[in-house]
């Protein structure tokens, strides 16, 4: 297998990595290239393309990683060795964390653009959990629903820090989340031109017997649900991103549609569809 990596500019390739394994993902950012083999997860510099970083991982036939795009500062997430657990590289400081994220084996992980927070979700899809890649700690746990799903894909919106959360799964839904919630509850406002009269940011839902969380073992009651949903037309793969404002969603799905889609930042519930493309037939 190899990885060609292609100029745009000069229209050629420029350099090739060849392996003996299938390549599972590829990410880049300016001098770094990530590829994810089966076992192992590879970090390359850019220049020459020398290899500067080995790690064993699980079993990984989906390809997970993640690379922090910013040039503030390096991070790199992918599986651990046990089911569930993310292995994070903060390679500025030369520091590396182990989050036990799920008790079941990991389906997607994305980091901010910054790279200071993690969202995984497991097989199950039920829940997205954030953790604060400094210290592995975690910062929200988000219900995305209560049926199994497979989540498709999770991305953060720009921002330091990111406001909104989005998740992309099989039944058909973007579900998108407020990240601000938790952190203005715990650090009082003083900006006098806030939105809000009280000074607080838009909250997620969270379910009325929340109460029960304390008196229970399990997350269900604890954690919050989606600020505002996007109802795909069709039930195909999609993956989400999001637009120039931290309020637009971008979606593009398998059978070759593009949406992109708007949420009122006050009120969040369902989005409203800006546009619709369809750029390939399928079966044409």
């Amino acid at each position: 297998m190899q990885v060609m990596i292609w100029d745009d500019r000069l229209n050629r390739c420029i350099g090739e990595l060849s392996f003996r394994s299938q390549v599972r993902a590829v990410k880049l950012r300016r001098e770094r290239i990530v590829v994810a083999l089966e076992h192992k997860v590879l970090v390359y510099d850019f220049k020459d393309l020398k290899l500067l970083h080995a790690i064993e991982t699980l079993s990984n036939p989906l390809g997970l990683v993640a690379l922090s795009p910013s040039q503030d500062q390096t991070v790199m997430a992918c599986p651990g060795l046990r089911g569930g657990q993310v292995r994070v590289e903060l390679y500025d400081v030369r520091r590396t964390k182990f989050v036990e994220a799920h008790t079941t084996a990991l389906a997607c992980i994305a980091l901010s653009l910054d790279g200071k927070l993690l969202a995984t979700a497991s097989e199950r899809g039920t829940l997205v959990r954030v953790f604060s890649t400094a210290d592995g700690s975690k910062v929200q746990e988000l219900r995305r629903g209560a049926d199994p799903a497979r989540i498709f894909s999770i991305a953060f919106s720009r921002g330091d820090p990111p406001d909104y959360l989005a998740v992309s799964s099989d039944k058909g839904t973007v579900h998108v989340f407020n990240l601000d919630a938790k952190r203005t509850a715990a650090i009082p406002s003083t900006d006098a031109t806030s939105d809000h009269p009280d000074g607080s940011s838009p909250r997620n839902p969270v379910s009325t017997f929340k109460f029960m969380s304390s008196l229970l073992p399990v997350p269900y009651f604890a954690s919050e649900r989606s600020f505002a949903q996007f109802r795909l037309p069709e039930d195909t793969k999609a993956v989400v991103g999001f637009g120039a404002t931290s309020n637009s969603l971008v979606v593009v799905s398998a059978s070759g549609s593009f949406y992109t889609a708007s949420f009122d930042h006050e009120k969040g519930g369902m989005c409203k569809q800006e546009s619709f493309c369809k750029f390939v037939e399928l079966g044409a």
